[in-house]
């Protein structure tokens, strides 16, 4: 039988992992917070991974017409993004050279999206509106897999 001693220890140590875990996924928390994050030199894709679906979109400045309109079509639909674990990560400044641009290397506007698997998925030298991403995702086989296990839970 355990002592009252050995408990506590146990539950301190559990308690450090979770203020551990909550530190380090602190950006995924901010991303269902907030749909659109402005991206700087460090932002990295991989703490994305398997949770979230980033678009990144790229302009040369933030008056870009194309960023803009993006960005307006985007916003229509917070919903559709969330349902579909959408984040939206904004790079407007070439001159920050931050890592997703050096690995994805932009020319002026440049839509991209990346699936939870962190691969690129789609790239577009234009904006897309919310129905023309949620079809291309809505394909994906992660993707229908979450709708089926949807499904599946509605019928539970």
């Amino acid at each position: 039988m355990a002592t009252q001693k050995q408990y506590l220890n146990s539950l301190k140590g559990f308690l450090f992992l979770i203020g551990v875990f909550l530190v380090n996924f602190t950006p995924i928390a901010n991303a269902t917070e907030n749909n659109f994050i402005k991206v700087d030199k460090n932002t990295d894709l991989e703490i994305y991974e398997w949770t979230h679906r980033p678009v990144v979109i790229f302009a040369n400045s933030d008056k870009d017409p194309n960023f803009i309109s993006q960005l307006e079509f985007l916003s229509k639909d917070i919903e559709a993004l969330q349902e579909r674990d959408i984040i939206v990560l904004i790079d407007t400044d070439p001159k920050l050279s931050s890592s997703l641009r050096k690995k994805l290397r932009p020319h002026g506007f440049a839509f991209v999206l990346i699936g939870k698997d962190g691969q690129v998925k789609l790239r577009k030298p234009s904006p897309w509106n919310i129905r023309e991403i949620a079809r291309v995702i809505d394909k994906m086989p992660i993707r229908q897999q979450e709708i089926a296990r949807k499904k599946q839970e509605k019928r539970d």
